[in-house]
């Protein structure tokens, strides 16, 4: 039977998503030496994210002379975000600062173990109407690359960004796994206010 444009907008709930309407959440550990360990000036720097993906690897079991597909096991993808630079280069200098807690640029020396470097970011989307509808908290995550920032003379009109390639080891969604959306974004919240106070 075929179906109306009136039945495909009763089924779009809200619309539908808008790709722009998001927030990202930048924590950073205690050793990282940030000058915004809480990461409120990120909440507004960073320009574009992703939801993020995650796989689960075919295992290939041979029986005489057909294949089976079993599931093996979860993979998760890098974390790209891009993040506008302003003229205090805090955002990028408290990644940097970062990135050398993990290893030195000179000593190659750093952190002794992963719970020093590592942090829990979150993304989150908006409705139209600014209510939370969907929140990701990425757990263990540290930068593995920030990108350089191309400078040219003949470059006009134009505000300077860069690209960081974030590493985790899993993630929590809101309305999974007994997670309410409410008490992903009120973690996130309460992760950012506890880096807060305490810098």
């Amino acid at each position: 039977m075929a179906r109306t444009i009136t039945e495909f907008k009763a089924m779009l709930s809200g619309g539908g998503a808008r790709a722009n309407q998001f927030e990202v959440r930048l924590n950073f550990p205690d050793n990282a030496g940030a000058a915004d360990p809480s990461g409120q000036t990120s909440r507004f720097m960073v320009k574009s994210a992703a939801l993020p993906g995650q796989a689960i690897d075919e295992v290939a079991v041979e029986y005489r002379g057909r294949t089976l597909y079993v599931a093996g096991d979860r993979t998760f993808e890098t974390w790209t975000t891009t993040i506008i630079n302003d003229e205090d280069f805090q955002v990028r200098t408290d990644l940097e600062r970062w990135m050398n807690s993990i290893n030195g640029m000179r000593d190659n020396i750093g952190a002794l173990g992963p719970i020093s470097y590592m942090a829990d970011l979150g993304v989150i989307q908006y409705s139209k109407n600014g209510a939370p509808i969907k929140a990701y908290e990425l757990i263990n995550c540290w930068p593995i690359s920030i990108g350089q920032i191309d400078l040219s003379w003949d470059t006009r009109s134009e505000i300077e960004t860069f690209d960081v390639t974030w590493r985790y080891t899993d993630f929590k969604g809101g309305g999974e796994n007994s997670q309410p959306l409410s008490a992903i974004v009120a973690k996130l919240e309460d992760i950012t206010d506890l880096v807060r106070d305490a810098s």
